[in-house]
């Protein structure tokens, strides 16, 4: 009895020893031949004092021995082989790399292969990309017109003054204000006129009566105000165009309920639509359409729009400090560098033609970067934000104009849409709807412009109405030069040279020459 339980005791103790003695040897397997040395060496000492028979001592010593040398086979079948897919590729790409150079950058290798345009010849110069060139232009710039800001201080001295933009006569501008306020009365006077129409209680003949009125007085509601008020440019321009906006937006409001209705009473008599033509929208009229409508930074009407989820004010309040900076910039522009200009120029038909024309070149430079920064305040900036805070999706508010190759390219959606196709649907020629939707915008130019200066001479008028011949001038040439930017130069010249700045001489001086007959 006690030899068997000493016997199974020892032999328990013995698989315990031999598996801790397994556990140890794993961990330390991998650290190296004198650390798995000394494991074993420790093994060795362990089995000696756990075993009492000297022949199971040498089998568990040999064992230990073999299990070392495959160890040692294994690691260095391991060491042999690349880590992974990657280390292989990287070997495999060194070893194409030192053949490459041995062999495609010989002397005897051929260099010239095939025929080939330089990257600033006439047909290779649009295919390449500029962008080095367009960072030099831009670090040019930022060099000759800071030496400019300096030279124009040290010359004239700091010139912002604010009697410019607003005045003492500003706290008289009320009646303008009030105006302002009282145009919403029109859109609401449009939706009673669509609210009858759609319960069929009047007829198209007075329905088209009673939207003429409406716009009429509209327009001819803030031209009376400002006329009989001596306002301040600024408030006018702003007035006129506020007036503007609202006018074009009922144009769209009552053109497109018109042909909703007409759609809907169509499809009511059973008559057949065309494939191309999608009754997407049913001819509803809602006060909360109407009133998204006019607060909604569009000028085309239609009963829905595409909207977007929620507002993200983070980004609201980041265009609001790009607004705020990029009006000083232009306000800073336009006192520092253009009204001295202005002041020392002569009227450019009445003076010295060469003088005149110096004086033109000059401000062209300036009023482009006005412009600019007009247009990124404005349709850029401002119709986001708005876009953004009523959560309207469609924020294409303009293309690409400044690549456009002729005059006419650059045509705003609201002219298309509720001008143009109209006029070649009755029948016009595309020629005399081209001239029409010209004359449209250059009777809205002169208004926004010679109401608030108290002075009509046409200027702006005459300005867009030069660019029909002018458009077909582009046209002819772009389609001599079809693969050439030369409509697109003559654009550019015509917008910086004769238009612009040649209209703020000529209203400029009609200004002041009014300020100077009534002093």
């Amino acid at each position: 009895m006690a030899i068997s339980d000493v016997h199974e005791t020892s032999v328990a103790g013995d698989g315990a020893n031999h598996s801790s003695l397994r556990r140890r040897h794993s961990r330390v397997a991998s650290s190296g031949g004198n650390m798995f040395d000394e494991a074993a060496a420790s093994a060795e000492a362990v089995m000696i004092d756990s075993s009492g028979s000297d022949d199971s001592l040498n089998e568990r010593i040999g064992a230990a021995r073999e299990e070392k040398v495959k160890e040692k086979q294994k690691q260095k079948e391991e060491d042999r082989k690349p880590p992974d897919h990657a280390s292989r590729n990287e070997v495999q790409d060194g070893e194409r790399a030192a053949a490459g150079d041995n062999f495609t950058y010989r002397a005897s290798v051929p260099v010239h292969r095939r025929i080939k345009d330089s990257p600033l010849s006439s047909r290779n110069i649009f295919k390449q990309s500029h962008a080095g060139l367009f960072n030099l232009c831009v670090v040019v710039l930022i060099a000759v017109n800071s030496r400019l800001i300096i030279e124009n201080i040290m010359k004239y001295g700091w010139l912002i003054n604010s009697g410019f933009w607003f005045s003492s006569k500003s706290l008289r501008d009320w009646p303008l204000l009030m105006c302002c306020i009282s145009l919403n009365l029109f859109p609401l006077a449009a939706f009673m006129v669509e609210k009858l129409a759609q319960k069929k209680r009047i007829s198209e003949p007075v329905i088209f009566l009673l939207h003429t009125i409406i716009m009429t007085g509209e327009i001819s509601f803030p031209v009376l105000v400002i006329l009989s008020c001596d306002s301040t440019f600024l408030s006018g321009l702003t007035l006129m165009m506020v007036a503007c906006i609202i006018w074009l937006k009922l144009v769209s409001y009552a053109h497109t309920s018109h042909d909703l209705r007409s759609l809907s009473l169509s499809i009511e008599k059973g008559e057949t639509l065309p494939n191309n033509l999608n009754m997407e929208h049913p001819y509803r009229v809602s006060f909360r359409s109407m009133a998204y409508f006019m607060v909604a930074p569009t000028l085309c009407y239609q009963p829905s729009y595409p909207r977007t989820p929620s507002v993200r004010k983070g980004w609201v309040f980041r265009q609001l400090i790009k607004l705020v900076i990029f009006t000083g910039l232009m306000g800073f522009i336009i006192e520092q560098y253009m009204h001295p200009i202005v002041q020392n120029s002569q009227h450019p038909f009445k003076g010295n033609l060469l003088y005149g024309f110096e004086r033109t070149l000059k401000l062209s430079v300036p009023n482009v970067y006005v412009w600019l920064c007009m247009f990124y305040c404005f349709f850029h900036l401002w119709l986001n934000i708005l876009a953004e805070l009523v959560q309207f999706g469609d924020r294409e508010f303009y293309k690409d104009w400044w690549n456009a190759k002729t005059v006419d390219e650059p045509v705003h959606k609201w002219m298309v849409r509720h001008i143009y196709f109209p006029c070649i649907r009755h029948g016009m020629s595309k020629n005399a709807a081209v001239l029409i939707a010209f004359l449209i915008s250059a009777v809205f130019h002169e208004l926004c412009i010679a109401v608030p200066c108290h002075k009509f001479k046409l200027w702006a008028f005459i300005g867009i109405m030069f660019q029909v011949p002018l458009s077909i001038v582009t046209n002819f040439l772009q389609k001599k030069c079809k693969s050439s930017m030369v409509g697109n130069m003559v654009f550019w010249f015509t917008f910086c040279i004769l238009g612009q700045p040649m209209c703020v001489l000529l209203y400029y001086h009609d200004w002041m020459n009014r300020h100077r007959e009534h002093n």
